[in-house]
């Protein structure tokens, strides 16, 4: 691809998001959604518009993206939202995980499939879309007791999806034994809070110095980048680098007035791209390929959002105006789903193709249609809220 083509292609991109945004506004449709519906419509599953070589970005720039998602999720999780939304964020995260891997898990099986392959299916499950999900809390315009556990519960219930995925994988193959999946799960996860805690606090105690209140544009993406870089290098987690860093910046920063201001500023044409990009190499063929294993498995999975949610909450004590909603609210399934896919695909190769295609079914279905469900648990409980006086 010559240059010329290659600033066409990326600057027809970045004005489809510029559509998108205005579209969502029009239609009160998230972005995200408007951004997908662009992608699946000029990619794969539809005009085929969209070259390879341009598809081919897609692996770098969600690795980008994720990152600095991360960084803000994890500038959530400030000692002063955890000492108010903690119990909530803990108890309605691991409620949610466990509910998921089971109802999957059990529908799957009494639905004829291998019990292996159902509970592979049932881990997968249990992660979530972080970039989707904080861009529609970010797009609401609320900041309330509800978006500010919900970011707290993106940043932490991905990471229960790891450490359950890996158990889940061991168990089922049952060759490298429990030990090898918990040093692999150590090494990922611990890595990863290891790589974070070091360079949050460097960036803490350097970023923000050479203007005060925020740190500028090159110090935000050099963090990102060196935080993505060397999590790959040393095959760690990246979101869970990126979260610890940012949890640490946000807390120990004492310079910082706004710790995430640059890297909020610079995201967003990075998610246009990521958005796009992820739409266009959906394969129709693999939703419709499944029939009616989709749709119990989309339906089975919505049920345990639901009841995961719901019970979590309950348990946590969470106000009754807000218990019935994290289930819908945490809908969105994308990458990290994918992922996994992956992964389980090369452990168990002759499920692969199953695996493969009721993954990206389900990341389809709940990338869509998730994201106008969370927006609207969201302006639900506000609404529950402004009605009470609160």
């Amino acid at each position: 691809m010559d240059e010329a083509f290659f600033f066409i292609v990326l600057g027809l991109l970045f004005w489809a998001g510029l559509t998108a945004d205005q579209l969502g506004r029009l239609t009160r449709l998230p972005r995200v959604t408007m951004l997908l519906l662009i992608g699946i419509l000029t990619g794969n599953a539809g005009f085929g518009l969209v070259p390879d070589a341009v598809l081919a970005w897609f692996d770098a720039i969600s690795i980008i993206a994720l990152t600095m998602v991360a960084f803000l999720l994890g500038g959530a999780l400030t000692k002063e939202n955890l000492l108010g939304h903690g119990r909530e964020i803990l108890v309605i995260s691991l409620s949610i995980v466990c509910f998921t891997l089971v109802i999957i898990t059990a529908g799957l099986t009494l639905a004829g499939l291998p019990f292996g392959l159902a509970l592979i299916l049932g881990a997968i499950a249990t992660a979530t879309a972080p970039a989707a999900m904080l861009d529609v809390i970010g797009q609401s315009g609320i900041s309330n007791g509800f978006t500010k556990t919900l970011k707290g519960i993106v940043a932490i219930d991905d990471a229960w999806g790891l450490v359950v995925f890996s158990l889940v994988v061991v168990f089922v193959s049952q060759t490298d034994g429990w030990a090898g999946v918990l040093a692999g799960a150590l090494v990922d996860l611990g890595g990863g809070l290891l790589l974070g805690g070091c360079i949050g606090a460097l960036a803490a105690g350097m970023t923000g110095r050479l203007q005060p209140g925020a740190p500028t544009q090159a110090e935000a993406i050099g963090v990102v980048f060196l935080t993505a870089g060397l999590s790959l290098w040393l095959e760690v987690s990246f979101l869970v680098s990126g979260m610890t860093a940012g949890a640490i910046v946000a807390n120990f920063a004492r310079h910082h007035d706004r710790a995430f201001h640059e890297i909020e500023n610079i995201q967003w044409p990075f998610m246009i791209l990521f958005f796009i990009l992820g739409g266009a190499t959906f394969e129709l063929d693999a939703l419709l390929a499944l029939g009616w294993g989709g749709v119990l498995y989309v339906l089975l999975r919505t049920l345990a959002r639901l009841a995961g949610g719901f019970a979590g909450a309950q348990l946590a004590g969470s106000p009754p105006a807000e218990a019935a909603w994290y289930g819908p609210a945490l809908l969105p399934q994308a990458g990290v789903a994918v992922g996994m896919a992956l992964v389980a695909g090369e452990a168990f190769p002759h499920w692969a193709p199953t695996i493969m295609a009721f993954t990206i079914s389900a990341t389809i279905f709940f990338e869509l249609l998730g994201p106008p469900v969370t927006l609207t648990a969201i302006r639900r409980v506000y609404r529950a809220g402004v009605d009470a006086g609160h």
